[in-house]
């Protein structure tokens, strides 16, 4: 039987979660320096037909170089540690909090404001981890969800209503709910998925 972290499952993660942190990189690279800000538009606006798109767009999306260092880090820890179970897990509950998260932010966010970064995936991770215990119950889950809990339990103040300019807190919320129904509903999910796309 095969290591959960023999090197070709290692190679494969980096490859992922080096993928997504190059892509959200050379993105504010490129919008910054010769796009003056112009791939923000892309973000979610809700409750705007044009801002469906964001729902896609706005987790690669950054508004300064504070913006996507903060969340360069809790992406590669988080992901990678929802990485563990495979790629095709991860794939699922990824594809999960990144539609509901950014539909949340949608419909419910206030009109007239732009939502970009990808802290509702990270949030989204976050629940799903902490969660993932709770409808499982076995030892691994509950490891990692101690782990998660020492090393980014303060992220939880984040889904709380803040009226801090740049913060998207309903971005944080709808991330954290969305990982919390992938856990939940997680077996049924892997199940459509095999039935329907693979």
């Amino acid at each position: 039987m095969q290591s959960p972290l023999a090197t070709s499952d290692i190679e494969t993660q980096a490859k992922i979660i080096g993928s997504f942190i190059i892509l959200i990189w050379v993105l504010e690279i490129v919008d910054q320096l010769l796009l003056q800000h112009r791939l923000n538009r892309l973000g979610i606006l809700p409750r705007t037909q044009v801002g469906l798109r964001g729902i896609l767009f706005a987790p690669l999306l950054h508004g300064t170089w504070k913006h996507l260092i903060a969340n360069t880090l809790p992406f590669a820890v988080l992901s990678w540690f929802t990485l563990l179970r495979g790629v095709t897990e991860f794939t699922i509950v990824t594809a999960v909090i990144w539609f509901v998260s950014g539909a949340g932010v949608w419909l419910f966010a206030p009109s007239n404001t732009l939502h970009i970064g990808a802290s509702g995936i990270i949030f989204g991770y976050f629940g799903f981890l902490l969660s993932r215990s709770y409808f499982e119950q076995d030892f691994p889950s509950a490891a990692v969800s101690v782990v998660v809990a020492l090393l980014y339990g303060p992220l939880i103040w984040g889904i709380l209503p803040s009226r801090r300019r740049g913060i998207s807190w309903q971005g944080h919320l709808f991330g954290f709910v969305a990982g919390i129904l992938t856990a939940r509903y997680l077996p049924e999910l892997r199940q459509w998925f095999e039935q329907n796309l693979l």
